[in-house]
């Protein structure tokens, strides 16, 4: 696809965009419909690409409301921004990745947020060498994810915004009102750059981070704001965790998928500490560290690795158990006696198999 690294293709994460890219040229193959100007495909061919169409052998690879995705795309046809907002581990940087490749046929224009994130790492910076010999020049200049995204008519996805600082936020501002970048060192038409069709913004942040810098008020009003919630059923959340851990394991050189048992034991312990309540309607202690999807398949794939590179089989519970410190034990020295607690109070009262080894293992939690 359009701006991808062939080198990505051998990348332990490929972008989206490589690791799709058969069915993203299908889709633009096949799109007959009227396309935004400046996007790679069509609203309903990049609502086939990220929610799937198995009619057509097109993948599903994102999990959650439909409606979030037609009003995502909407919103990134107009003048204003795309800011995703949820707990962490809800797929906001997923679903971001996948809108920027469907739009824009790269997701590779990205800015990742953070306390030490500058001005320069946004919108543009200068090679001194060339500055010192010639002058500020465009030769000289060094385009940031903002600029090239604006001269090329692509998607830019800022990650984690706010976690940046209020006054590094706000350089968006004349780029998503008035879809203009200014480079005042620059003599003459060069000191203006003007976004071309397709430059659009996609931002998200958590909101457990909300206070950290917490956004102005005039940048606010440049972006529409969207909600990407958990997912709200197991059966969903159990087929999703399967999928992303066999397809990790593979990736890792486990031949051997996890077992489902194992894995429905995983996902039920995370909903019951991420909610705080049990499947039986039982008010229990929830962890303050964040027990969200993500980390699941992150846990289900270590206990894949463990259980195969150390005895040549898929991973038991008492490999749940192993692998869940280090999920629990983030945020608040505390949590590790709640997970405790939960593994002593609630687990036995299951019936089962794996969940008679959960309770069994919880000798090897550390403390």
């Amino acid at each position: 696809m359009s701006g991808a690294d062939p080198r990505a293709a051998r990348a332990q994460r490929p972008p989206a965009e490589v690791r799709h890219a058969d069915e993203l040229a299908r889709l633009r193959a096949d799109d007959t419909d009227p396309r935004p100007p400046g996007w790679v495909l069509s609203l309903r061919a990049a609502r086939r690409f990220i929610l799937g169409d198995p009619a057509a052998g097109i993948t599903r690879k994102f999990v959650g409301d439909p409606s979030l995705i037609d009003r995502a795309l909407v919103a990134l046809a107009t003048s204003r921004g795309l800011m995703l907002v949820g707990e962490p581990g809800t797929a906001k940087s997923l679903l971001s990745e996948l809108l920027a490749a469907a739009v824009s046929g790269d997701s590779t224009l990205t800015i990742q947020g953070g306390a030490s994130t500058t001005e320069d790492q946004i919108r543009y910076s200068w090679n001194y060498a060339l500055l010192v010999a010639d002058g500020p020049s465009p030769r000289s200049l060094v385009p940031a994810p903002l600029l090239r995204g604006m001269a090329e008519g692509r998607l830019v996805r800022f990650e984690e915004i706010t976690r940046c600082p209020l006054e590094v936020q706000d350089c968006l501002l004349s780029p998503l009102s008035d879809r203009v970048l200014a480079i005042p060192e620059l003599p003459g038409p060069a000191a203006m750059v003007f976004a071309r069709e397709g430059f659009n913004v996609i931002a998200t942040a958590n909101t457990r981070d909300r206070g950290v810098n917490e956004m102005s008020a005039a940048l606010k009003r440049r972006f529409n704001f969207e909600t990407v919630f958990p997912i709200p059923d197991i059966a969903t959340e159990l087929d999703l965790v399967e999928a992303e851990a066999t397809a990790l394991l593979r990736r890792s050189g486990v031949t051997v998928a996890p077992r489902r048992d194992v894995l429905e034991v995983l996902v039920t312990t995370f909903r019951e500490l991420r909610t705080g309540i049990t499947e039986r309607g039982d008010a229990m202690e929830r962890l303050s560290a964040v027990m969200s999807t993500a980390e699941a398949v992150s846990v289900a794939h270590a206990v894949g690795l463990r259980g195969w590179f150390l005895r040549g089989e898929p991973g038991e519970a008492a490999d749940v158990v192993a692998c869940l410190a280090g999920t629990a034990a983030k945020d608040d020295a505390e949590d590790l006696a709640r997970l405790r607690r939960y593994l002593e109070q609630q687990v036995p009262r299951r019936s089962g198999a794996q969940w008679q080894a959960l309770h069994h293992a919880r000798h090897l939690l550390p403390g």
